[in-house]
Formats: structure tokens, C-alpha cells, sequence
């Protein structure tokens, strides 16, 4: 039987980077003029939440009702997936790496790798309110939500949860070969954090091909893309998805009662992987 240990998940909480890094990726693995736009990037990615391989997997068009139906499908249409290419590669996913029953979300029979691409929880507030179309205490409810899923209309479903139970679920995941990228790190030095991951990953650095892709996907350069063609994974409703690409818009966007709260709930986690936010949002927060 094959081998289809052939994914690399590209993993996230959503408003995480997610999508900046498969634009990279997808670029600088394309020959020289010709990389891919915003709108191509699932010829070199896919994702867990793709329906043509759902329809695949079920026979016949999937469209379910339940959180049964969709783990019934799920399964199948990873191995599908893992299948449709014949070497390893990046698949997107915003779900957790957790059983639902008895079944893995991540299946390791067809994991060889993960990415984990992680954003301090108080930058993702104010982008995920925009990208749900919520207010900000609504977007924050859903971040600190143990049960909270994301569904198309077919019932395709990414079980997110809270911002902190992701983090561990896949930093903490058991003989996972894994590589975490800072959004900030990436924002502060880019080169520097795409040269960790290659290391990772066992490719040579080309550095023409560096310097290359990440003037073509600054964040500069996806917004000019936008603007200009539309972006087709774009919720209905919102009006940017490539917003700031910015890191500290959170001392413009929340309130220090809204600090103190995101501190209060995730402040373990917050100890783990932004130390150095502690003092400066205790000190926002002050007395709330």
C-alpha cells in the first residue's frame, strides 16, 4: 500500500498569517516568472475544507447537517488529498488536532509534518471581528469559545475553538514534526524566519529566489493584488482581507477592559509564547 504520509500542514488559528505564507511558499517554489497570484495559490496548496474532494470522498455531492456527517466524510477525503499529489505537500487547516469519537481531525497516517503559524491573541481580535463581521466583544466570545466551529453552507466544518486549546493542540501534539512561526517574527524579519523554516524543511535557500519572493509577497504587494483582482477567499461582507499586516494595532483597536480580558483567559499560553507582551498589557489593562 502507498506511503500517504505526504502533508505538511500549514496550520492556524484563523487572521494568523495562514494565507501571507502560502503566498510565499506557493512563490518561491514556482520557476522564476511565474509565480502564482492570490488567486492561484491552490494550484500549489490545498486545504482540509476543499469540496471537490468531499464530493469525492461521499460519491456524490456532500452537503451535510451535522458535525456526524462531516467526520464521517472527513477521513476518506484527507487520504484523498494526501493522494492527489505524488511527493509531499502544504495543505491549510484551521482545525485543532483532536479526536472528535474516535476519529482524528489530523489524521497521522496521512501527516508526515506540520507549520504552525501563531499571532498574539490581542492583534487577532480586531482582525477576526473584521473577518467574521462581528463587533470586537462578539470576535472575542468566539476566540475564548471551547466549542466554536467554522461551517460553510455544505456543512464542511473546521473545529477552531478557543485560541489557547489550539496553540497546545498543536505544539503540544505527540511525535508531530513540527516548526512554529511567529507571525511578529515574520513581520520583523521575514527572511530570517523563511530560512528557519527551510532549515526545517531540508531545502537549500536559493537567495535569489528569496530576495525574489519576498518583494513579490510583501504584504504591500498582496494588498496592491487585491485592490486590483479581487480576492476570492474573501468572506462576502468584508471589505479587505489583506488589511495592515501590521503587528501592535491592538493598543489602537481594543479597550482595557477588552486586554484584560483576552490576558485573563489565555495568560499561561501568553507566558509561553509572548513574554515579552506581559508587562505592556498588564500595564494597558490596568485596574479592569
Amino acid at each position: 500500500m502507498n506511503d500517504l504520509r505526504r502533508i505538511f500542514w500549514l496550520a492556524s488559528f484563523p487572521k494568523s498569517g495562514n494565507t501571507w505564507a502560502r503566498s510565499f511558499l506557493a512563490n518561491y517554489f514556482q520557476p522564476p516568472g511565474q509565480g502564482l497570484d492570490i488567486n492561484s495559490l491552490r494550484r500549489f496548496t490545498t486545504a482540509d475544507v476543499r469540496q471537490d474532494f468531499f464530493d469525492k470522498a461521499n460519491g456524490r455531492p456532500f452537503k451535510g447537517k451535522t458535525i456526524e456527517d462531516w467526520i464521517a466524510v472527513r477521513p476518506k477525503a484527507l487520504r484523498l488529498i494526501a493522494a492527489s499529489k505524488s511527493g509531499h505537500h502544504f495543505v491549510k487547516t484551521h482545525c485543532q488536532v483532536i479526536k472528535v469519537g474516535p476519529i482524528d481531525l489530523i489524521l497521522p497516517e496521512v501527516t508526515a509534518a506540520a507549520v504552525y503559524i501563531i499571532r498574539n491573541p490581542f492583534d487577532i481580535a480586531p482582525s477576526y471581528a473584521r473577518h467574521l463581521l462581528l463587533d470586537m466583544d462578539a470576535a472575542i466570545d468566539r476566540m475564548t469559545n471551547r466549542t466554536a466551529v467554522h461551517a460553510n453552507p455544505n456543512r464542511i466544518m473546521e473545529i477552531i475553538g478557543r485560541w489557547d486549546d489550539h496553540v497546545r493542540s498543536w505544539t503540544g501534539a505527540p511525535g508531530l514534526p513540527l516548526h512554529v512561526m511567529r507571525y511578529e517574527d515574520m513581520l520583523a524579519d521575514a527572511e530570517k524566519a523563511y530560512r528557519a523554516l527551510f532549515g526545517f524543511l531540508r531545502v537549500p535557500v536559493d537567495k535569489a529566489q528569496m530576495r525574489r519572493t519576498l518583494k513579490a509577497t510583501s504584504f504591500r504587494a498582496l494588498q496592491k493584488q487585491e485592490r486590483e483582482t479581487g480576492f476570492g477567499e474573501r468572506p462576502a461582507g468584508m471589505k479587505q482581507f489583506f488589511a495592515r499586516g501590521a503587528a501592535g494595532g491592538w493598543r489602537e483597536d481594543l479597550t482595557p477592559a477588552q486586554v484584560a480580558r483576552i490576558r485573563a483567559e489565555f495568560l499561561p499560553a501568553l507566558e509561553t509564547w509572548y513574554p515579552e507582551m506581559l508587562d505592556e498589557t498588564r500595564d494597558f489593562a490596568g485596574d479592569t
